[in-house]
């Protein structure tokens, strides 16, 4: 596995921790529908967190929730009506984005709620 892949996956590894101890249950990793995959789906109370987790080494070239771009976005909005739909869930859908910048300095993990409301989606 490519370096980039592996510190993908311990971010979202990272992630789910963080979600966990924030009370939320974990419903979906790596949700695939047509060219989109969600990395975490989970679930607190009556809200859907839809979940894209950006892992960096470094901050040096902007935050790691910078590098979303729209068409991805259009991509897991379209895929997470697939999911709740097929589900049947009545749930409230947010989209958050949790940046994280792991390297030997240590772990900063930033939860942003409602993310892609500064997108424009």
């Amino acid at each position: 596995m490519a370096a980039h892949n592996e510190l993908g996956k311990k971010g979202e590894d990272l992630a789910v921790e963080f979600l966990l101890k924030k009370g939320y249950k974990i419903v979906a990793r790596n949700f695939k529908y047509q060219k989109a995959e969600v990395d975490i789906i989970a679930r607190k109370v009556n809200v859907l967190a839809i979940i894209e987790v950006k892992t960096r080494s470094t901050p040096d070239f902007g935050s790691p929730q910078e590098f979303l771009k729209a068409k991805q976005i259009q991509r897991m909005v379209k895929a997470v009506d697939h999911f709740v739909t097929h589900h049947n869930m009545d749930v409230q859908v947010r989209f958050d984005i949790m940046g994280i910048i792991k390297n030997k300095a240590g772990t900063k993990i930033e939860h942003l709620e409602d993310a892609f409301l500064h997108f424009g989606i």
